[in-house]
């Protein structure tokens, strides 16, 4: 499988995008940077699977070319693609129509293109809500989380997730408030039976607080690099938690540690990413994602 990242020159023409190529280009995922995604391991052993004839590729898109790259990938004759950080809020933008889950997140990571136009999808929520299922057979209706690191993409689609599964009660928490009060706010007007509340990374509550919750959720980006501190400390844990950190390499963070060392269930972001993909997949290619493929693909990688 090619590791090849491809440019926005490289959009320019089919023969330069598919030059050397048996199969042509039909799916990508678009980042800055894109070169760690792990989406082309999952995704082309579908299509392979499939006998799809086409290539999921990798593409380097510049902060604000996002609606550009889109388009020559419409007129390119792409199915769809995938849309990583940090353009998941230029492609709403980008969007002739988006889902209902997209709209409410207020960003989108699937693209297909359909009679000439650019749909988006959201599959994070949907990913996530599925990977509580699969690894703790937890549903999120009328249950209290609490999510940190809540002030990013992955935190808002993940709170927006738990509004839409009827979860009671739904902790922000974030190393400042002010980046999460708006979130709050705005969920708590769309979803009126969820309670939002929000902490500090330093309030005193935290650790009490905490303990109220069934299921702790880390959607920071601490954790990524092997000496990462956890985000809250040790004291906030406890034997009855259902503990989930949306970072999958490395697959023990220091957030998922402190909680094993207290007996908690724990389970790392392999599947919030597996099951994202599956959605994506079923949204270019409905009803046909190969679940069993697209797992021990991703599994070459993480």
């Amino acid at each position: 499988m090619s590791g090849r990242v491809y440019t926005m020159e490289d959009l320019r023409s089919r023969e330069r995008l598919d030059d050397g190529c048996v199969k042509p280009a039909i799916l990508a995922v678009i980042g800055s940077p894109v070169s760690h995604s792990a989406s082309p391991p999952m995704h082309q052993p579908a299509l392979d699977e499939l006998g799809i004839e086409g290539r999921y590729i990798k593409l380097e898109v510049p902060v604000g070319r996002v609606a550009e790259a889109l388009q020559y990938l419409l007129d390119l004759g792409f199915v769809g693609a995938n849309v990583t950080v940090p353009h998941k809020f230029a492609a709403l933008d980008a969007c002739h129509q988006v889902d209902e889950a997209a709209r409410q997140i207020g960003a989108v990571n699937t693209i297909k293109f359909v009679d000439g136009e650019i749909h988006g999808w959201n599959t994070d929520g949907p990913g996530f809500a599925q990977a509580l299922r699969q690894e703790f057979s937890f549903d999120l209706l009328n249950r209290r989380v609490m999510i940190v690191g809540a002030g990013g993409g992955a935190g808002q689609a993940v709170a927006t997730q738990c509004a839409r599964d009827g979860a009671a009660r739904v902790v922000l928490v974030n190393r400042t408030v002010e980046k999460i009060e708006s979130l709050a706010t705005m969920l708590q007007k769309r979803f009126p039976q969820t309670s939002f509340h929000c902490l500090a990374l330093s309030d005193v509550q935290l650790d009490g607080v905490a303990r109220q919750c069934e299921l702790l959720v880390n959607t920071s980006s601490l954790g990524l690099r092997p000496d990462d501190a956890s985000p809250v400390s040790a004291s906030c844990f406890a034997a009855h938690h259902l503990v989930y950190d949306t970072i999958y390499k490395p697959p023990m963070t220091a957030f998922l540690r402190h909680a094993v060392m207290h007996q908690a269930t724990v389970a790392n972001g392999f599947s919030m990413l597996l099951h994202q993909g599956v959605y994506a997949f079923d949204i270019w290619y409905p009803g046909r994602a190969p679940l069993e493929t697209m797992r021990q693909g991703l599994r070459t990688v993480s």
